[in-house]
């Protein structure tokens, strides 16, 4: 604990600054345009101090978004001295191998604070545009081979100075976007969150002097990093390994691996990714920020999930990865369906860690963001139209109760769309929306279900691109579990059902056809044997799963239903 501020002050201020980068969540949420942000609620908020470390970040952030928040810092402070940064000023980037972001759709925004008339920090916020140019509507789909062909890349530009906005540099960003009108709508909600931040904090300052606030945000820091430290300890020394692989990379390579070594030393843990995949020509390669961003959610997750997110954790994770693998890959490689492999590594880790902390694992998860983007000219206006979603699937069965049914997991925590704003906003149907039957991997805790949505154009013919995993490697189960269903997506015309490819591009679906998007459910947790009898009746009367399935997976339990009591004599 500090020497000088006590823990009372130090809450307090803690709570001050975190109240700030919930506000300028919430805010950004409000004002936004697009239904990935405003009902999705795919953005991030956080303060960052003069270093760049991050400090307070938003509750509801993504934890896939917190390394390309500190990554647009390093950016930042790398390009420009203290002195060079003003007041009123707002700087903007996305671009994954010279700005430190993720992947082109995650646009990072980061606006000076200043007290006393002093420099001491940022507040920054990320938001996931449903189009930033390039070769495909959404700019997310498979097929592309390099990052020119993804969207606008954004190096780091500085879109305020001193208050005034840069016009040409606005006009560029939407010149070279599908909804011109929604993209501009979104950029300012997030100015407008960043100008929020930035009174939030001057007020702040007005109660707080500011060598205590420098010394709660080294205490945060610190205490963070001293827990995680802790609970590294806690962990058996020794070396874990695990792999599992990518289903392809919509350019025809398959089964890519992914390979890691866990060495535990005392309160020291590396991640060795050596021997992972060279990055491959399509669109699921990882910088080397999006691997970081799957390691610290690992960490903090398995170890200690109630500590803050901070710079702390971040300080924790050392990875050793080859430069020009999926897992740090180098310009031009293209990224724009990184979260995918991100997923599929935090998997990855957790089966590493199984046999280390097997009371803290779960089965694989549907370990995917499960695309599905629709485009067209609406017919009720006349105007072009994008419809953007990444889908939920199953979550692993855990030691002690089953996995969710159709939620997002691990480093993203976004919402499924609703039906109402699906039909509202865009000239589409929703035919039917559930969870899949059988897709939730059978064990002594089974793993959650995947979901069915079925979509049509409704008066007009429109474009369907989608980006799929776990549709050929099924999400395995863990302590000797089943594993969960794949996904698929399908078109249905009136030829008849057509199974697409896994990252499929560019297909047309034709007034009165639709598609079926499938997302995968995930594996079970302990042997399939353990499971109580009354866990299975309720399977049975859920609806999730069919006869057939529990009396393959559980006939010791389907047995002893069927067997009538007999009473004493």
């Amino acid at each position: 604990m500090s020497a000088t501020v006590d823990p009372i002050t130090i809450e307090i201020v803690t709570s001050a600054f975190r109240s700030v980068v919930d506000e300028t969540f919430i805010a950004l949420m409000k004002s936004a345009y697009s239904t990935n942000i405003k009902e999705r609620h795919d953005h991030s908020t956080a303060i960052c101090d003069r270093d760049g470390r991050l400090i307070v970040q938003a509750e509801m952030s993504l934890p896939i978004h917190i390394a390309s928040m500190t990554g647009l810092m390093e950016t930042l402070l790398a390009k420009y001295r203290l002195d060079e940064i003003h007041e009123g000023d707002v700087f903007v980037a996305n671009d994954p191998h010279v700005a430190g972001g993720t992947h082109l759709p995650d646009i990072n925004y980061a606006a000076p604070l200043f007290l006393e008339g002093e420099l001491v920090g940022f507040i920054c916020n990320i938001a996931h545009h449903a189009d930033i140019g390039g070769m495909v509507p959404g700019s997310m789909a498979g097929g592309m081979s390099e990052i020119y062909q993804e969207g606008l890349r954004i190096p780091l530009v500085r879109l305020f100075r001193k208050g005034e906005l840069q016009q040409d540099i606005m006009d560029l960003f939407l010149l070279n976007a599908r909804i011109p009108d929604e993209r501009r709508g979104d950029h300012f909600a997030q100015i407008a969150a960043c100008k929020l931040g930035v009174r939030r904090v001057a007020e702040i300052g007005t109660r707080y002097p500011l060598p205590l606030i420098r010394e709660v945000w080294d205490e945060l820091i610190r205490r963070t990093h001293d827990r995680m430290r802790a609970a590294i300890t806690a962990v058996p020394d020794g070396v874990y390994a695990f792999e599992d692989v990518m289903d392809d990379d919509g350019l025809g390579t398959t089964n890519i691996p992914l390979k890691l070594k866990i060495t535990v030393a005392g309160d020291r843990v590396v991640f060795d990714l050596r021997g992972s995949a060279p990055q491959v020509r399509g669109n699921i390669n990882l910088p080397l920020n999006a691997t970081k961003a799957a390691v610290a959610y690992a960490l903090r997750t398995l170890l200690d999930p109630e500590i803050a997110n901070n710079q702390g954790i971040i300080d924790c994770c050392e990875i050793v990865a080859d430069p020009g693998s999926i897992v740090n890959c180098q310009a031009p490689a293209p990224v724009a369906q990184r979260l995918n492999t991100s997923q599929r590594l935090v998997d990855v880790i957790i089966g590493a860690f199984a046999p280390a902390i097997p009371g803290r694992v779960v089965g694989a998860a549907n370990g995917a963001n499960t695309t599905a983007v629709f485009s067209g000219i609406d017919p009720r206006n006349g105007q072009p139209y994008l419809y953007f979603e990444t889908l939920g699937g199953g979550f692993g069965g855990r030691d002690d109760r089953d996995g969710k049914d159709g939620v997002q997991v691990h480093i993203t925590n976004t919402s499924n769309l609703p039906i109402e704003a699906i039909e509202t906003e865009y000239p589409l149907r929703v035919v039917s929306y559930g969870f899949i039957e059988d897709s939730g991997g059978a064990g002594q805790y089974r793993g959650g279900a995947g979901l069915r949505r079925v979509i049509q154009p409704v008066g007009h013919d429109c474009t369907f691109n989608g980006a799929g995993e776990r549709f050929t490697n099924a999400p395995w189960g863990i302590f000797g579990a089943g594993p969960g269903g794949t996904g698929r997506f399908v078109l249905t015309g009136p030829a008849g059902e057509t199974v697409l490819e896994v990252k499929p591009s560019a297909v047309a679906v034709p007034e009165g056809s639709s598609v079926t998007v499938e997302t995968p459910g995930s594996g079970g947790y302990g042997p399939a044997e353990d499971r109580s009898a009354g866990a299975v009746a309720g399977d049975a009367r859920s609806g999730k799963f069919s006869d057939g399935f529990l009396r393959r997976n559980y006939p010791a339990q389907m047995t002893a239903q069927k067997t009538p009591r007999t009473e004493p004599a």
